[in-house]
């Protein structure tokens, strides 16, 4: 019998901090969402190939996403259905608010313990904390290995998973057992676009809550809504203590956010002399910007 696995890929839906202007940020400190757009955690979206992959060897896999975020985070689950995923979670509570990483791993960790996965596969950061954190504090907490810094990922029923990690001076093969938490490099293959029979399935899928506020959801019972709901879930329905959700369980707090926009009358415009090229390095060493 074909050996099948269930995986679970951690994503976030995350601004796109890649093109920030002057107004990305309040006064008060925090993002301005409202002015960033918001996109899949493009690290992520690698993790997710990387189980797309096994799914291919292994027919019969499933591969879920597991989200935490506001309702319009439910758009997460949509692009996974949309690229070959199986389904997805909703974590999505007024509690898990203002969570750091640390409240953030609790709370996904909770969750996979209800999920049962064979594999957890995430990016290795998102793009607007940049910590590197939650994977591997999901594993922590899991009591599970972790391998990070993924570039491929080979199962096989033998119950060893080898994975190829992208290092900074090579490359290094390393192997483990199941369960496993794994991060993903962005040097990793990019995912694979949306398949067009997936889009037309899976359009409609939604929560609950996106069907009962949504006023022009009358075509739904046109739909087999069983298979295109997607699952939301609170503090109550993944248990833990509610002291560890939310503000209540970050102990990181922000002092002071200072937000810089490079203008062009910051740059320096230079000839291709000697003596140019020279007053340039002295003013990058000096600055210990190399050397």
């Amino acid at each position: 019998m074909t050996k099948t696995f269930k995986i679970v890929v951690l994503a976030k839906q995350v601004p796109d901090t890649r093109n920030v202007g002057k107004n990305a940020m309040k006064e008060d400190g925090t993002v301005n969402r409202a002015a960033l757009p918001a996109i899949f955690n493009p690290e992520d979206m690698n993790a997710l190939e990387q189980a797309l992959r096994i799914k291919d060897k292994f027919p019969g896999t499933k591969v879920e996403l597991l989200t935490m975020g506001p309702l319009r985070a439910a758009d997460i689950i949509r692009e996974g259905y949309f690229r070959g995923a199986d389904g997805g979670v909703l974590l999505t509570d007024r509690k898990f608010a203002g969570a750091d990483t640390l409240a953030t791993s609790y709370a996904l960790s909770m969750a996979i313990r209800k999920m049962n996965p064979d594999i957890i596969i995430s990016g290795r950061q998102a793009i607007d904390g940049d910590t590197a954190q939650v994977g591997p504090q999901v594993a922590e907490k899991l009591g599970i290995p972790q391998v990070t810094y993924a570039e491929s990922i080979s199962a096989s029923e033998s119950g060893k998973i080898t994975i190829l990690r992208r290092l900074e001076r090579g490359i290094e093969e390393v192997s483990t057992s199941y369960p496993v938490l794994i991060t993903v490099n962005a040097t990793a293959p990019a995912c694979r676009p949306r398949n067009a029979k997936q889009l037309m399935r899976y359009k409609h899928a939604s929560t609950l809550s996106e069907q009962n506020d949504n006023e022009h959801n009358s075509y739904l019972p046109l739909f087999n809504m069983e298979e295109l709901t997607i699952p939301e879930w609170g503090v109550a329905d993944v248990g833990g203590e509610e002291i560890k959700y939310g503000l209540s369980g970050s102990p990181t707090k922000v002092k002071k956010i200072e937000n810089i926009v490079f203008q062009a009358k910051e740059s320096k415009r230079l000839s291709a002399s000697e003596e140019d090229i020279d007053s340039l390095f002295i003013e990058l060493i000096s600055s210990h910007t190399i050397g």
